[in-house]
């Protein structure tokens, strides 16, 4: 019966429809995620400017992620989705038409406004729906639904791109997103005419009380400084390489787009086949454990991505990458929600995501350049090494104790 209770209140309407619409909305991304390296270079880009048109398009969502987690904790999760899905339909507009790359940075960029809106949302929204004793699976179930994204998505995209052109796959998604923002804006208006009571007008006093608290968290040296710093150099690390890997599989190892999107189908698959355990094991063997577990498995992924040489062997490593995480992404969200005030999260996630995406911002660039000036192997490594010093430090930083410390108890 108790079991029953949660699996209603998981799947309320509202949530379910917020998930449909966010099941849409990122089979949309996923389609063109992997491929926009390769759209890039298509329009005459070279390696280099492939890894700048990355640092470059990262700006803005460093200057509205903060923004976009306040107005979520100011006018509502639903409000501030919708707000930042008019502007993901608006870059998918001008990816069709962009006559050249440097049209696409400005079409990313405007596309990356929707996720400065909608991803502290999303992530403070289910932390609302759930208890702290269960919020691990919480977030696992959820994330699990959510993750036939990178099932369905890649390889669509891949194949409508080898077929057809990369334009008329960002037609198809265009499409899908549009869809889903509809749908968006029919639960925000149904929201506001149910006059939520704990919407209020975002003020910059409001903004800078909340940030001003996020950051006596962050420096205080508990679970949060610990978690921001190790995020910050796994982030960077693993944006020195990730832009860069359709190149170097399709550049030295011959694999097609539609093969690229099929790593990240089995990516996403094996994660919602796994992420519930993750979420059971974050809540039995506790978040440190789930975090650490997830680097160190990140790292194997890593080396398995080295000695690879075709599509089986990046496909070992996706895998891989999956089960890390899936260990780690549950630990991580529910740690997160519990050493920050139920009052700030969306804040939180983004004040997060803008300062990963500070640390974060030259990455690309740098990642070119290393492909060039040390080799085309180079750029890898950085995140296998990452990933073997960040871990153990974390299991000495996130102790029960410092844990219980920052919560205050």
């Amino acid at each position: 019966m108790q079991n029953n209770a949660v699996r209603r209140r998981l799947l309320s309407t509202a949530l379910i429809v917020f998930l449909c619409a966010m099941i849409l909305a990122n089979i949309a991304s996923r389609m063109h995620d992997q491929l926009v390296p390769l759209y890039v270079q298509s329009l005459g880009a070279s390696v280099e400017q492939v890894g700048l048109f990355f640092t470059i398009t990262s700006i803005v969502p460093l200057a509205f992620q903060i923004i976009g987690g306040f107005v979520s904790d100011s006018i509502g999760r639903l409000r501030a989705v919708a707000m930042g899905s008019v502007a993901g339909a608006v870059g998918y507009l001008l990816f069709i038409v962009a006559p050249s790359w440097g049209w696409l940075m400005l079409a990313a960029s405007i596309s990356s406004l929707a996720g400065c809106f909608v991803g502290p949302s999303f992530q403070a929204f289910i932390a609302e729906q759930s208890t702290e004793e269960t919020r691990g699976r919480v977030f696992a179930i959820v994330e699990s639904l959510f993750t036939v994204v990178g099932v369905v998505g890649p390889p669509l995209g891949g194949f409508i791109a080898e077929r057809y052109g990369f334009r008329e796959m960002f037609m198809v998604a265009g499409a899908l997103y549009v869809a889903a923002t509809a749908i968006r804006l029919g639960m925000a208006a149904r929201d506001r005419k149910a006059g939520d009571v704990s919407a209020s007008r975002p003020t910059l006093k409001g903004l800078w009380s909340k940030l001003t608290a996020m950051y006596a968290l962050i420096v205080a040296g508990g679970a949060v400084t610990w978690l921001f710093l190790s995020d910050g150099v796994a982030d960077v690390a693993w944006s020195i390489a990730s832009r860069l890997e359709p190149l170097y599989q399709t550049n030295l190892f011959g694999l097609s787009p539609t093969q690229i999107g099929t790593l990240s189908s089995v990516f996403h698959f094996v994660l919602m086949v796994l992420l519930p355990a993750g979420g059971w094991f974050s809540d039995k063997f506790g978040e440190r454990t789930g975090i650490v577990l997830g680097h160190l498995l990140f790292s194997v992924g890593r080396i398995v991505f080295l000695l690879s040489t075709g599509f089986a062997g990046f496909a070992a490593a996706w895998a891989v990458f999956a089960v890390g995480s899936a260990v780690m992404r549950p630990a991580y969200n529910a740690l997160i929600s519990k050493v920050v005030p139920l009052s700030m999260r969306g804040t939180a996630f983004g004040l997060v995501a803008t300062s990963l995406g500070v640390l974060s911002l030259p990455a690309p660039y740098i990642g070119g350049l290393m492909w060039r000036h040390l080799g085309l192997r180079a750029p890898f490594f950085v995140p296998l090494v990452a990933g073997l010093v960040v871990a153990p430090l974390l299991w000495v930083k996130l102790a029960p104790e410092r844990i219980a410390e920052t919560r205050g108890e």
